[in-house]
């Protein structure tokens, strides 16, 4: 579709997991994708190189979002390249586990730089051009952590979701006038190489059966059932979609004080 064609992405967090998907899936609609990473350019650059084998376009750009000047740049980057961004994806972010009595603070104020900071950063770099030509999708990748689930340990993530949250509503209120959507997405409990790659093959396996039991679809997500809902918000045909948190959790039930 011609849509999709003039369609240009950036996809925070890109190389891996979530991110990865999203990318590939907006790469297939016609959209071309910056891929942001930090840690894993090879990664990153063989994503972009895919991309562009299959006929798109696509570049891979390091940027930690926790830092608004090298955001900044690597929009810079992405328009130079590519042209003006039309779709941002903030998808980037760390998780740290702990409780009142283990939480580490330097861990709770990094994961706030990352997870809150960076779709700050991210969305004020983009919003200038966006509200220049009246259009823009804007898609935060929270988690139904920042809803309310029940796993223990995650409370410190969960807060920094559901500001995620919060921020997307509001943002929604300030840029709606100017064209511009703003949602979120909130992953349930889903098979990436950050969730997987720590366990042996049994213990991820009894993880994913217990886990994949709280679900009324009885298993756990993958990383294409989110990609699938950000493309559906990204498209030029959800214009007046906004201000939604769309759970894609398959249906999660051990939330708390849920009624």
């Amino acid at each position: 579709m011609k849509e999709w064609r003039d369609q240009v992405a950036v996809v925070t967090g890109g190389a891996r997991g979530l991110g990865r998907a999203s990318a590939e899936w907006l790469a297939r609609r016609g959209a071309a994708v910056c891929v942001n990473y930090v840690a894993h350019a090879e990664t990153a650059e063989a994503l972009a190189k895919d991309i562009l084998s299959q006929g798109g376009r696509a570049i891979a750009v390091g940027a930690d979002v926790s830092d608004a000047q090298a955001v900044e740049a690597m929009v810079a980057r992405t328009e130079a390249d590519l042209g003006p961004v039309t779709i941002l994806v903030n998808n980037a972010g760390i998780a740290e586990q702990g409780t009142l009595d283990s939480f580490d603070e330097e861990g709770l104020a990094r994961m706030r730089a990352v997870n809150v900071d960076g779709v700050i950063h991210a969305t004020r770099t983009v919003m200038p051009g966006m509200r220049a030509r009246h259009y823009g999708r804007i898609i935060n990748i929270s988690s139904v952590a920042g809803i309310g689930t029940a796993m223990p340990g995650n409370a410190f993530y969960a807060a920094t979701k559901a500001e995620v949250l919060i921020l997307t509503r509001r943002f929604a209120m300030e840029l709606g006038p100017a064209g511009i959507t703003v949602n979120a997405v909130a992953p349930g409990f889903v098979r990436t190489d950050m969730t997987e790659g720590r366990r042996t093959p049994e213990e991820w396996e009894a993880m994913k059966k217990r886990i994949g039991a709280r679900a009324m679809t009885g298993r756990v997500g993958e990383p294409e059932d989110i990609a699938n809902a950000v493309v559906f918000l990204a498209a030029p045909e959800s214009g007046w979609i906004t201000g939604q948190v769309l759970a894609v959790d398959g249906g999660r039930m051990d939330y708390l004080g849920h009624s």
